[in-house]
């Protein structure tokens, strides 16, 4: 099995591009996803956020806007905040990979996937990317978003030059639909090739 490792900034069109993997028979593990289910309504990490952080969860699991606004620029508490969440996301990662070490290829979508060290941990990376102005737009158009807010999540991420230039694959998300997809094969095609081919 070659494990990928996806990952992009904020508003690169990860999301879309994971899709784009799933669509082709990739199984894909969704850390956002994930982080979602486990602090969603009746999630195992609940009454652990709410006790770092209180009054940021209520009838529908965590409020992540009020999460946001506790943690927003105080990096001891987001330190805080991952040592809740990665271990429980890493335990749902290997359960993933353990149900489909059959695969040929499987895809790991992590957000920071060098901001976290996941990177060490997977086969190859591919970073999707657009430019800059395109992903302010993409972000920018997302609802509540602020200037500020978006400045503070790329001032946590490491820049987009330093992801690409860390890739094994850059996947182009500023152009049509049809043109990322295409990336997206090339690199499926890529990695499918038998050893030594």
């Amino acid at each position: 099995m070659i494990t990928l490792g996806l990952t992009g900034s904020i508003g690169m069109g990860k999301s879309t591009v994971a899709a784009m993997f799933a669509d082709a028979g990739v199984p894909v593990f969704d850390a956002d996803a994930e982080v979602h289910r486990l602090q969603g309504p009746g999630g195992a990490l609940v009454g652990r956020i709410e006790a770092a952080f209180p009054g940021t969860t209520g009838p529908g699991g965590v409020d992540r806007k009020r999460l946001g606004e506790a943690v927003l620029g105080d990096d001891a508490a987001i330190r805080r905040l991952e040592s809740i969440v990665h271990p429980a996301v890493a335990e749902a990662r290997a359960a993933f990979l353990a149900a489909h070490a059959d695969a040929p290829l499987v895809l790991l979508d992590v957000p920071l996937l060098f901001e976290a060290g996941g990177w060490s941990q997977v086969d190859r990376i591919a970073v999707v990317s657009a430019a800059a102005e395109v992903q302010r737009a993409r972000v920018m158009a997302r609802p509540g978003m602020t200037a500020e807010r978006f400045e503070s999540i790329l001032a946590r991420q490491l820049p987009d030059a330093e992801k690409r230039a860390r890739a094994d694959f850059v996947i182009p998300t500023g152009g049509s639909l049809d043109e990322t997809r295409a990336a997206v094969d090339a690199v499926i095609a890529c990695l499918a090739r038998p050893a030594g081919g």
